[in-house]
């Protein structure tokens, strides 16, 4: 038995994704970096930023046991998979396998700030 079989049947369901992120905001890191942090608000609502002052709007739904997510500038689905670790979430990009795997950061270094548009123009 290969490592992908067991990934994918360890992967959260829908309803443990939601149990598990709504009402927080997860920071994300990648090789030791912030990556960026999102909100999870109710009815799998989402804001995400990479932590540069630009958040996206947008919203999670389930696909062939992955977490897709669309956002206001981009309505190409960006499916993962989550996984559980015991100490986090490690998420891995499911468009491009092994191209991106994020895990859940308790202190990046970054804080998440939305800037209002065009703010300083």
């Amino acid at each position: 038995m290969t490592a992908t079989p067991t990934l994918a049947r360890d992967a959260m369901t829908a309803q443990e994704f939601d149990s598990y992120t709504r009402g927080k905001t997860l920071y994300y890191g990648q090789n030791g970096a912030p990556y960026g942090a999102e909100v999870y608000m109710d009815n799998r609502r989402v804001r995400w930023s990479f932590l540069d002052g630009e958040c996206k709007e947008g919203e999670w739904y389930e696909s062939a046991d992955q977490i897709c997510f669309v956002y206001e500038d981009n309505p190409n689905p960006q499916c993962w998979t989550f996984h559980d670790n015991g100490t986090g979430l490690t998420a891995r990009f499911q468009n491009t396998p092994g191209a991106t795997e994020l895990y859940e950061a308790d202190d990046v270094g970054a804080e998440m700030i939305c800037l209002a548009p065009n703010t300083g123009v």
